[in-house]
């Protein structure tokens, strides 16, 4: 995730809840629909989520990553707002700081996990990575992107990390399909399945209360990373991002109150899609710009990002992931190479 300018990303948006929750404290958002927040030990220090009146008890939407602090705030919450049963946890999708609590609250309150099925399918995947080597195919990937040895060895040190930051998913869960109807708290929240940055990451819609709980499909300050990786280094990812950028702007309208992972509350879904394509477009053109001559992946990275990458693994391994989106987008609709030299790297160009 990158951040943007102040003028550009609040461009068309307004803020209604302007001050956001502490840790173990709640905001009511709208009617039985509240706001949580939860601490991140990351350079983006938080991940927002909501806990709705649900029958007697409440449906939480996203957990937060596996962390003391997160446990600690969860338990605040249960000793006070949230007091009484916990009666469904939902993923919007797989990534830790959204499914990372998911098995213990499930757990704790014996309840089901609801999600996507790629989304779970793959979290178990990734969960399973704890132990391994890095695998060939991956140091490859990120070797022919034109990582030195000094990034690959941070790779392999980090790699099966994943598996820490989350609590085991249980053995069974509810599947959640696009376009079905579910209800909550006695309102019908509809799904809004997006790919890109996840592959089936799920948004709940509620037109009564006129809300759109986003994940990280739309934020409102920060883009989504959109990357490849190298389990599918050939992934059109934004080409994907694109097309669920067109479909949510389609499927619901632009009066929400949209409930986003990272940053506040806002107003304008329709002013905040349109500057996240133009945002990808912007990029797309600056590569176009720089690739009349032939470069490798790292040698982009100013090409799409303001702020200097270095060598911090995580960072880096966005940027190369981000990178390459752009990339495989513009050799999906033939307008770019790869030509991979003698020297183990692919090198992209214009195509003649």
């Amino acid at each position: 995730m990158s951040a943007e300018s102040k003028s550009a990303a609040d461009s068309g948006l307004v803020y209604p809840c302007v001050v956001p929750p502490q840790a173990g404290s709640v905001q009511e958002v709208a009617p039985g629909v509240l706001w949580l927040r939860m601490p991140l030990p990351f350079e983006l220090d938080h991940v927002n989520t909501w806990a709705v009146r649900d029958g007697a008890g409440w449906a939480l939407i996203d957990t937060g990553i596996r962390t003391v602090e997160t446990a600690t705030a969860w338990g605040a919450l249960f000793a006070g707002p949230l007091s009484g049963v916990v009666e469904r946890v939902f993923a919007t999708h797989m990534h830790p700081d959204h499914i990372g609590m998911a098995g213990w609250l499930t757990r704790k309150f014996g309840c089901e996990l609801w999600m996507t099925r790629v989304e779970y399918l793959n979290c178990r995947v990734l969960a399973g990575d704890m132990g391994r080597e890095a695998p060939e195919a991956a140091l490859e990937f990120y070797r022919r992107a034109g990582w030195n040895e000094k990034a690959l060895e941070n790779y392999r040190m980090r790699f099966g990390g994943f598996g820490k930051m989350i609590y085991a998913l249980p053995d069974r869960y509810r599947r959640l399909h696009d376009g079905e109807e579910i209800s909550i708290g006695g309102h019908a929240w509809r799904v809004v399945v997006g790919t890109g940055h996840s592959p089936e990451h799920a948004c709940l819609y509620c037109p009564a209360l006129k809300l759109l709980i986003s994940g990280d499909q739309v934020l409102p300050r920060i883009s989504s990373n959109v990357s490849v990786f190298p389990a599918e280094p050939e992934a059109d990812s934004l080409g994907d991002w694109l097309a669920s950028i067109d479909k949510l702007a389609k499927e619901v309208p632009d009066d929400v109150l949209v409930l986003p992972a990272h940053n506040e509350p806002f107003r304008g879904l329709h002013a905040r899609l349109a500057a996240l394509r133009a945002g990808h477009e912007r990029g797309l053109s600056r590569l176009r710009n720089v690739l009349h001559e032939p470069h490798r992946v790292v040698d982009l990275y100013r090409a799409l990002f303001a702020r200097e990458i270095g060598t911090n693994g995580m960072i880096m391994t966005l940027a190369t992931g981000e990178t390459l989106a752009h990339l495989n987008y513009l050799k999906a609709h033939g307008e770019v190479v790869a030509e991979l030299r003698s020297d183990g790297c692919l090198w992209y160009t214009l195509a003649a």
